[in-house]
């Protein structure tokens, strides 16, 4: 199974990546545990994605691929902003981050997926999850 998704980076689309999980969830029967941890992820890079890769600019747009093989899948998220160093990220578990509202998301989409790649100076990334 592939699946692409195309949509605006404007906050109101992350109810598609939502939906869509939704659906993936209900199709492959996933479990409660990993659905809430890929709904999190999935989440998490649709708003990195729509805020900090295309800066709010509703002109620019979000790409998802999801690939089902039967023991994974995995989700393809591609942004048209200019990247980051995604080596170097201030980990939000240190005590001056700790009251900081934003820098979660790759700590989590790291922590909660199987395998995590980047891409494309960052404005790429990959991640999947073990089905079984």
């Amino acid at each position: 199974m592939k699946k692409e998704i195309i949509f605006f980076s404007e906050r109101s689309n992350i109810n598609i990546v939502e939906q869509l999980v939704d659906e993936l969830s209900e199709e492959l029967q996933i479990s409660p545990e990993l659905y809430g941890n890929i709904l999190v992820c999935v989440v998490e890079a649709a708003r990195n994605a729509i805020i900090h890769g295309n800066r709010l600019d509703p002109h620019k747009q979000v790409y998802i691929v999801v690939e089902n093989d039967g023991k994974t899948i995995s989700f393809h998220f591609r942004d048209e902003g200019s990247g980051f160093d995604f080596e170097n990220i201030p980990d939000p578990t240190a005590p001056e981050n700790l009251e900081k509202p934003f820098g979660r998301g790759i700590f989590l989409i790291r922590h909660l997926a199987d395998a995590t790649e980047f891409y494309r100076s960052g404005t790429e990334i990959k991640f999947s999850f073990q089905l079984n």
